[in-house]
């Protein structure tokens, strides 16, 4: 990994800015999605802004539902091919699927909306006459 340049973080500093924990932050490490700098000197881990970017890239996809396997294919991507054309290409599929899966939910949502507010309005009716009485 490159020499950090630019403003560093650190752990603490990066939890802190994006609202997550540092053992967050430190799973992200373990599973190969960010790579930070260790500094013998005062034996921290040390963050730039690239991983501060990937950290960002990394609450979005999931956020928008990605599995952490997807979102790091996708980032993966992008360090591999300059052009990033096939970074692009899978982030569309990833996308694309996605989107059905949320119409499909919405589908549901819808369903079982309905269905409530026929209940809800049946249980009223009734409501309404036992307390007529």
């Amino acid at each position: 990994m490159p020499k950090l340049t630019g403003p560093v973080f650190t752990i603490s500093e990066l939890a802190d800015e994006l609202s997550i924990t540092p053992r967050t932050i430190r799973y992200y490490e373990e599973v190969g999605l960010v790579e930070p700098q260790h500094h013998e000197d005062i034996g921290q881990r040390l963050y730039g802004l690239r991983e501060r970017a990937r950290i960002k890239l990394i609450l979005r996809g999931k956020r928008f539902g990605f599995s952490l396997a997807e979102i790091k294919e996708m980032i993966d991507l992008y360090d591999a091919d300059a052009t990033e054309k096939e970074q692009l290409k899978r982030t569309v599929e990833y996308g694309e699927r996605r989107l059905r899966e949320i119409d499909e939910m919405m589908t549901e949502l819808q369903i079982m909306r309905d269905e409530i507010a026929e209940y809800h309005r049946k249980f009223s009716e009734r409501l309404n006459q036992l307390t007529e009485r």
